[in-house]
């Protein structure tokens, strides 16, 4: 069975007309393709500030025909992200969902550290990523996506607030080799690179573009339009991703 499995990424909803303006063009773009995806994938920092009014326009916004799913950012504010966009007890425990999606398992893991930009996915959370695994049926693929990339992108800024210890994560990896892939946004550009073995797909950003060392000296470029990957994993367990601007 092939998925079809779209990802977005770092919409920093804060009220103000830009932000909403942005995400509301991707999600209208991905209402209007002529084949529906199978999933949305939203991989953090959804809110800017953390504010219950950000997750509550988040949740109008990211309104769908197909599943639209979630996993908090170093923006992302656990209570208020459960109540206002969940619709959960505002627990501040980490946020951890699997959803079964075309014949794959979507591992949702909550990397963030709460007050902090860095992540780290801690040992309750490598404990259910470990148990959710072995639990799976026999033969099921799985995708794993998190917030902040475990390896550099060679920018210093997204450098600086990377996944921290990844150590168990790539332990888990080598014991579970049904996990084709791993998906991460955080650093606001279009990026592939290779993370214990397996692909790492890095989700440009909704709000604005990471500007590259060798591209210039102001990181942020704002002027460029939002981005957005399509993730097409077929019936051999082969992962190909294809990035697309919305205008």
């Amino acid at each position: 069975m092939t998925l079809l499995l779209a990802q977005i990424s770092d919409l920093h909803l804060d009220g103000g007309e830009r932000a909403t303006r942005r995400a509301a063009r991707v999600m209208d773009h991905l209402r209007a393709l002529p084949r529906p995806v199978d999933a949305v994938l939203v991989t953090g920092d959804i809110a800017d500030h953390g504010a219950e009014t950000e997750y509550e326009e988040a949740a109008r916004l990211l309104d769908a025909p197909f599943p639209v799913l979630t996993c908090p950012g170093n923006h992302d504010a656990r209570p208020a992200y459960r109540k206002a966009l969940l619709g959960e007890p505002a627990d501040d425990g980490p946020v951890n969902r699997v959803h079964h999606v075309a014949g794959t398992a979507l591992l949702l893991c909550d990397s963030t550290v709460p007050g902090r930009d860095e992540g780290r996915l801690d040992d309750a959370t490598l404990a259910w990523i470990d148990a959710t695994l072995t639990g799976l049926p026999r033969g099921m693929r799985a995708l794993i996506a998190f917030h902040q990339p475990p390896v550099e992108v060679h920018h210093p800024l997204p450098d600086s607030a990377m996944l921290g210890q990844p150590e168990g994560l790539a332990a888990l990896l080598e014991a579970h080799p049904r996990v084709v892939a791993v998906l991460t946004g955080h650093a606001h550009t279009a990026a592939s690179s290779t993370f214990a073995g397996r692909p790492l797909v890095v989700a440009p950003a909704v709000t604005w573009t990471l500007r590259m060392p060798w591209e210039g000296d102001a990181p942020a470029d704002r002027d460029q339009p939002p981005g957005l990957a399509f993730h097409v994993l077929d019936d051999t367990g082969r992962l190909t991703t294809h990035y697309r601007v919305v205008l």
